[in-house]
């Protein structure tokens, strides 16, 4: 397979360092606006003649399509920031390759009711298209990270094998992760945070479908697993909520993220400021967005992983019925930060993105996940990402809670 890699951050480093010397990889083209980065990342691989290096700007949707076909790319990862999505997405649709991305195209809330209605819901962009994908006969496969993505694939596992009735699925986030020397530091791309904090959550039932509350809403204390133990989560726009019940049977879906009070109240702050806004402000003679000013002003979560102490944890959360009897269960996926930056050189939360677009790679090289269209993760047998993990490295863990009031 021939890929194309679209952003060399912290995320597609990872994905690199994961992908050097798999059999199923012919070349990977690394591929960023600072050429620089992608030299960096090149000399940490052993097999540094399959990563050729492109400087790229990822919203010049006639660059990427020149790229694809000067290297002869069967397959576009799409690892950058959400806000270059659809230029990515439709550059890869042109050149008649193969899509992958880790975060779909963005939303925007509904102009009169946010805080009740949905507007445009993540990932809206790129179904209405669905069918001219399958027409030329490519994949889109969107959302295919570890949240979105090994989440969506867990809940597939547990429709398939763990339950005969599903009541909610709520993806479950936490993390006891410490930064040093920084009081506000977060661990994944900050546009991408803001954007996905701030907007409003949606969520998913079966009688009213899919709908939104304000940000931080329905705070529940979860227990998380390896030590991490209780946090508060609070709901959070994501992807997996517009995403399962296109595919999965059941009554609720959710998504939660234990975010941390000190989180929460800067988060607050920069949207009463306007400093989450995406639109350009004129500061002098300068146009510039003010969460770019703040991004800017943020340090880089890739550059963060020797500061960091502690685990991360992703999992699924699902209740419903097997064989007559409640069932309530978490499959997880945990990493740690330490073993993290000595096994890899990459910090934990941009390494357990990573694997997940890698063996999704390698399921559809080996033509063992196929299919036409646009799709989320759900759309595909689970059980042989599940099987992939092991070899990757890549532990999960299935936490099965007592039957409630018992």
């Amino acid at each position: 397979m021939r890929v194309l890699l679209i952003g060399v951050g912290g995320v597609g480093e990872a994905i690199a360092v994961m992908a050097d010397r798999r059999p199923w990889l012919d070349q990977m083209v690394l591929a960023d606006y600072d050429e620089r980065r992608c030299k960096k990342v090149r000399r940490r691989l052993s097999t540094r003649k399959r990563f050729p290096v492109e400087q790229l700007d990822a919203s010049d949707k006639r660059a990427i399509v020149r790229l694809a076909k000067k290297h002869k790319i069967d397959l576009i990862v799409n690892a950058v920031a959400p806000h270059f999505n659809e230029t990515i997405f439709s550059a890869a649709y042109t050149a008649r390759c193969h899509y992958l991305d880790m975060a779909m195209t963005l939303s925007e809330p509904h102009p009169d009711e946010p805080y009740s209605r949905p507007g445009v819901m993540l990932g809206d962009y790129q179904f209405a298209r669905s069918a001219k994908w399958a027409e030329r006969g490519l994949l889109a496969l969107v959302g295919m990270g570890v949240e979105p993505g090994l989440s969506d694939v867990f809940a597939r596992y547990a429709e398939k094998h763990l339950f005969d009735e599903i009541d909610e699925i709520g993806v479950r986030d936490g993390s006891n992760l410490r930064v040093r020397g920084y009081a506000f530091a977060p661990t994944f791309n900050v546009w991408t945070t803001i954007e996905e904090c701030l907007n409003p959550p949606l969520i998913w039932e079966r009688e009213r479908g899919w709908y939104t509350t304000a940000p931080f809403s329905e705070p529940e204390v979860f227990n998380f697993p390896e030590g991490i133990g209780p946090l508060e989560v609070v709901n959070v726009e994501h992807e997996e909520v517009a995403l399962m019940p296109r595919y999965l049977q059941c009554r609720r879906v959710t998504f939660k993220y234990g975010l941390g009070d000190e989180f929460v109240r800067v988060l607050k702050m920069l949207n009463l400021l306007g400093l989450d806004r995406k639109e350009p402000v004129v500061v002098g003679r300068v146009s510039v967005a003010p969460r770019d000013v703040v991004v800017a002003c943020l340090p880089n979560p890739a550059h963060l992983g020797d500061k960091m102490t502690g685990k991360t944890c992703a999992g699924t959360w699902i209740t419903g019925v097997k064989d007559g009897r409640r069932r309530e269960l978490y499959l997880y996926q945990v990493a740690d930060n330490e073993e993290c930056m000595r096994q890899y050189g990459v910090q934990a939360v941009v390494w357990q993105t990573a694997v997940n677009p890698v063996i999704a790679m390698d399921l559809i090289a080996s033509g063992v996940w196929r299919a036409a269209g646009v799709h989320g993760p759900e759309h595909f047998d689970p059980d042989p990402f599940l099987a992939k993990m092991g070899e990757y490295n890549f532990p999960y863990g299935v936490r099965e809670y007592p039957p409630r009031g018992k």
